[in-house]
């Protein structure tokens, strides 16, 4: 087919000496190669959260089952009138597994049910939180409230479980 200059370009040729005027497959892996040097000079990643995104992966655990939010009180309770810095109330519930958790602004607070013993790990932010461990009757305490966005993984024998990730 003729360009507006009446030369083939069906071929990959310019229509003048042969010359190939493109390798597509070379040409677009220079332009990308260009396009991420460019991105690193004018917006570079922030190194919290490259942090953030290696800790997410490395914490990644095929086995886990997910832990769905089934109650959340910013969403699914009636507000009180004339009540301030109520704590927040979070259900998550993974089949016969349930973890309700209460977030203050003095940390949070929790029970596993059925009760049972547990290992639990608050996840969020570039530093892994201090590990915390369920009594016999499945409670736990954090002393410090999560900032930003966090998920708990909860680890009872060989069960692993793990909650929908949520903004503090």
């Amino acid at each position: 087919m003729d360009d507006v200059n009446g030369t083939d370009d069906l071929d990959g040729t310019d229509g003048t000496d042969g010359e190939a005027v493109f390798d597509g497959d070379v040409e677009a892996g220079l332009l990308e190669e260009e396009l991420r040097q460019a991105a690193a000079v004018l917006d570079p990643l922030p190194p919290g959260l490259l942090q953030i995104a290696v800790d997410a992966y490395a914490l990644h655990d095929l086995d886990a089952r997910v832990a769905e939010l089934t109650f959340d009180s910013l969403v699914d309770a009636i507000p009180v009138r004339g009540a301030t810095d109520t704590p927040r109330m979070l259900t998550f519930s993974a089949g016969e597994v349930t973890v309700d958790v209460e977030v203050t602004a003095q940390g949070l607070m929790g029970q596993l049910l059925p009760p049972r013993p547990a290992s639990i790990e608050v996840l969020g932010g570039p530093q892994a939180g201090a590990p915390l461990t369920a009594d016999d009757m499945g409670r736990f305490t954090a002393d410090t409230p999560p900032s930003g966005p966090f998920a708990l993984r909860l680890r009872t024998g060989r069960d692993v479980v793990v909650t929908e990730w949520l903004r503090a």
